[in-house]
């Protein structure tokens, strides 16, 4: 099973031109919150010359039986319904600046759960949020309208490991093709995927896979070729060369 790719969000897109704009870098599009832990620490960083003023939205992903996510918002929610709060919701990162995000799991772990955050520059206004005047909001939309009024919202996804996770994965090569399961309760990474003549030699471009509890997933082959990727179970990280 692929997990959706994640979309970046243009928002406000004026003729290109060297003017003043936010720069969001939201480090790895992937987290994964371990059992045991129930809060993670996520980076936002601002390589631009303009102030971002950034709105943090939160969504529940639930797959049903044939492997399609439904994506569910969680924003307008009461917080005690809530599985994942993101504290603040709001963030104002200088430029060339860093503010921090610390996400709150406080749900059930029988299962593991799926979280889409989106982080997306706006044009602040008074009343949302972001405790900026009416005065201070016209000056930064000033700022942005006399050049390209680009600003990028970026997406990532949060992994919930449940309480009690248990990793099984049975790999088997036959005929070139390559079957990978996932037999345990939660999602395996399958990492720098390739496949090469001989061991990390004329290689194929390495790709990424997510492999959710429940799955298998067959990828094809050729015969005398082998398959090179990293099996990252959790903190666990094999090297993997599968022939066959």
């Amino acid at each position: 099973m692929t997990i959706p790719r994640l979309i970046l969000l243009a928002l406000c897109i004026a003729p290109m031109a060297s003017y003043a704009a936010p720069q969001l870098n939201v480090g790895t599009l992937y987290d994964y919150l371990d059992s045991g832990k129930s809060t993670l620490l996520k980076r936002v960083r601002n390589g631009g010359d303009t102030t971002a003023f950034v709105k943090i939205s939160v969504a529940e992903l639930v797959y049903d039986a044939n492997g399609v996510a439904r994506e569910v918002d969680t924003d307008g929610l009461p917080l005690e319904q809530r599985g994942l709060v993101a504290s603040p919701a709001r963030l104002i990162v200088p430029a060339q600046g860093m503010q921090a995000v610390r996400l709150l799991y406080r749900g059930a772990r029988a299962e593991e759960r799926y979280f889409r955050l989106r982080f997306v520059p706006v044009l602040p206004e008074t009343g949302d949020g972001f405790a900026v005047n009416e005065a201070e909001a016209e000056q930064y939309r000033d700022s942005l309208k006399a050049g390209v009024n680009l600003l990028a919202g970026y997406g990532t996804l949060l992994f919930v490991r449940p309480a009690e996770a248990r990793f099984q994965t049975p790999v088997q090569r036959q005929g070139g093709q390559l079957t990978v399961a996932n037999q345990g309760n939660t999602t395996v990474v399958l990492d720098h995927f390739r496949q090469c003549l001989t061991p990390g030699q004329n290689c194929e471009p390495a790709t990424k896979h997510h492999l959710l509890p429940g799955r298998s997933r067959a990828f094809e082959g050729q015969v005398g070729k082998v398959h090179q990727f990293e099996l990252h179970e959790g903190a666990e990280h094999k090297a993997m060369v599968v022939e066959g």
